[in-house]
């Protein structure tokens, strides 16, 4: 195949990012034209097969899987549980079959549905054709919330549409449609893992398993797409179980492919790729951050040269000009998450002799102190500030330090301690200053850096909104995203130190190594109030 024909995939792909531009500006323009048939298709040109898998290298195996267990056009299919790490292509993957196999769908994401009431609403208003607007007040098509009444409306909704997909099978022909769409419909539920996250989990969990039974349609095929692994959702209730298909973590060889495609020299990227690949690929192996940490580094690369690379015949004395330039700016780039700033002996002089002398201020002093000499992200800080507090505190006192609201209910009344009371509290410091940080293990952690996030994102302290207004800007979701990854990367930094397994738990326990400046310095730079969870505060 053309390389110059290869079809540009974004990472992460919606039906609505997926559709051409000319569909997109065409439903813009015509917002108010009732919904057929054809938009439960993923819309764009035909794509073939084999563009696909030339498209996602090292998911040649899975594809075919995916397209085997879906099965010719209207053939029954058992459930399907797709899972992998994120930035695996899961969900770019199955939309772009869809594309191929040109077969209706409704794609729900439990990340924007982030509750039952609002995933049943987004379920019935695609089957049932309806699109919020400001004709119909932006109403919903059925409005429902408990499970029961769900499953009758999805019944009755699924009927219409296999109906009509029934009676238009040999009409429907436009530009959208390459010959027969079939009569199956599939329900894809993108981002399953965060289910578990919502108040009533243990119910809708099993409603979602037991669709395909509730249901007893063969028309309808379900589609589940996780983070993690099925083993993760099981209960106690009976139900028909997904058939699972993993879509491992890319290579450094697949990133590679991934890499080069699109590049307009290829081969001076290639060399760009020996000298920098291996050792991003050692931090993250997400195809989005590389993508985002290389392209500047090889702007920079690139800087020699004239053309900026782009007609450059490729040679070994060139090579070894461009290495060198690269060099140095490698290491600053491979700590752009965790970069360390570095003084001089004669910079730390200077300031000795300065605040000897008394010629900086006070105000300058504590500016000073507030400053993190380190960057990294909003959701490393606070995964940072919630590991050391799980090795300060005492584990039997989360649930007072973290009620409701966040800590302490400073509107209760203040008893004076007694004597006694201090004593006891001053041994148990000593104690405490003693044995060190306290290890915790991973349960703990999340549950402190949850708590955190949530109290970082109350909006009901307009002051603590305004001030964490530049840290916490996308919400929890965004902070909770990728925190494994992070938590590996605080542990390569030694700011946490990773233990072995404890033989009675049986679950690997942590210990903060940050000291308490440190950990004040960070909660500077978020503006969190770390004194107001500090045991010993």
């Amino acid at each position: 195949m053309d390389k110059d024909k290869t079809p540009q995939l974004p990472v992460r792909m919606t039906r609505s990012s997926a559709s051409s531009s000319n569909h997109i500006a065409t439903a813009e323009v015509n917002s108010l034209e009732p919904l057929t048939i054809n938009d439960l298709l993923v819309g764009g040109d035909p794509i073939s097969l084999d563009d696909i898998i030339s498209s996602f290298p090292g998911r040649s195996s899975q594809i075919r899987e995916v397209v085997r267990l879906l099965g010719p056009l209207n053939s029954p299919m058992l459930p399907l549980f797709v899972y992998g790490g994120p930035s695996t292509g899961k969900t770019s993957i199955i939309l772009q079959l869809f594309r191929h196999l040109n077969r209706p769908l409704v794609y729900s994401s439990c990340r924007t549905c982030h509750n039952q009431g609002i995933l049943f609403e987004s379920i019935l208003n695609q089957l049932r054709l309806h699109r919020k607007n400001a004709a119909n007040g932006y109403s919903t098509a059925k409005r429902c919330e408990r499970p029961s009444d769900f499953v009758n409306f999805l019944r009755e909704a699924l009927t219409n549409v296999v109906n009509n997909l029934k009676k238009s099978e040999n009409s429907i022909s436009n530009k959208m449609t390459n010959g027969k769409i079939g009569n199956m419909i599939y329900l894809v539920f993108d981002n399953f893992q965060l289910v578990r996250e919502w108040e009533k989990s243990s119910t809708i969990l099993p409603l979602l398993f037991n669709l395909h039974d509730l249901l007893k349609m063969p028309e309808v095929g379900v589609i589940f797409i996780s983070n993690t692994s099925p083993d993760t959702f099981y209960t106690n209730m009976g139900y028909v179980e997904p058939v699972p298909i993993l879509f491992p973590e890319y290579t450094e060889g697949d990133i590679r492919q991934i890499l080069l495609r699109n590049q307009l020299n290829q081969k001076l990227y290639s060399s760009f790729l020996d000298l920098v690949l291996h050792s991003f690929y050692r931090i993250t192996n997400q195809v989005s951050q590389l993508s985002a940490t290389l392209k500047p580094l090889y702007e920079k690369y690139c800087e020699p040269l004239n053309d900026k690379g782009k007609g450059v015949a490729h040679n070994s004395e060139m090579n070894l000009r461009l290495s060198t330039h690269i060099k140095p700016h490698i290491s600053s780039a491979l700590n752009e998450i965790f970069k360390i700033s570095y003084i001089s002996s004669t910079e730390v002089e200077t300031q000795k002799e300065e605040k000897w002398k008394g010629k900086s201020s006070r105000s300058e002093q504590s500016k000073e102190l507030g400053s993190l000499d380190f960057h990294m992200s909003t959701s490393a800080k606070y995964l940072l500030i919630s590991a050391f507090l799980a090795s300060r505190n005492p584990a039997t006192l989360d649930a007072s330090l973290f009620d409701s609201k966040g800590g302490f209910d400073n509107r209760k009344r203040k008893r004076k301690p007694s004597e006694k009371a201090l004593e006891r509290k001053e041994t148990l410091e000593e104690e405490m200053l003693m044995k060190g940080p306290g290890t915790f293990p991973l349960e703990r952690l999340l549950a402190i850096f949850q708590c955190l996030v949530s109290v970082a994102e109350d909006p009901s302290d307009n002051e603590e909104q305004n001030n964490n207004a530049s840290g916490v800007q996308s919400g929890s979701g965004d902070l909770m995203s990728d925190i494994l990854l992070q938590l590996s990367s605080l542990c390569n930094a030694n700011f946490i130190f990773k233990g072995r397994s404890c033989p009675i738990e049986g679950s690997t326990r942590y210990r903060s190594t940050i000291s308490e400046d440190l950990a004040l310095k960070v909660a500077r730079s978020l503006k969190f109030p770390l004194s107001k969870y500090l045991y010993r505060s």
